[in-house]
């Protein structure tokens, strides 16, 4: 069974992973001024898009890590007095 990505217009979003690494990459070029200042807009316009993917991943991982703890401490046994 393969995973479910989550999509934008159509497009499948990069895992976390992948959006850091393209994160890195284009700060890397910004950095080493490899950027033309023609493109400049444009990684920086795929930059912000890439870290509201990486936020809203962390944010959902959050959630879920919340609602397991959660579920933990309700399943936890009442303490004997």
């Amino acid at each position: 069974m393969s995973e479910k990505r989550e999509t934008v217009a159509d497009a499948p979003l990069p895992s976390f992973r992948e959006a850091m690494d393209e994160l890195e990459a284009i700060l890397e070029r910004i950095e080493g001024e490899e950027v033309d200042i023609d493109r400049l807009a444009e990684e920086l316009r795929r930059a912000a898009q890439l870290l509201e993917v990486c936020r809203g991943k962390i944010r959902r991982a959050e959630v879920e890590v919340t609602q397991i703890v959660q579920s933990l401490e309700d399943e936890k046994p009442e303490a004997e007095p």
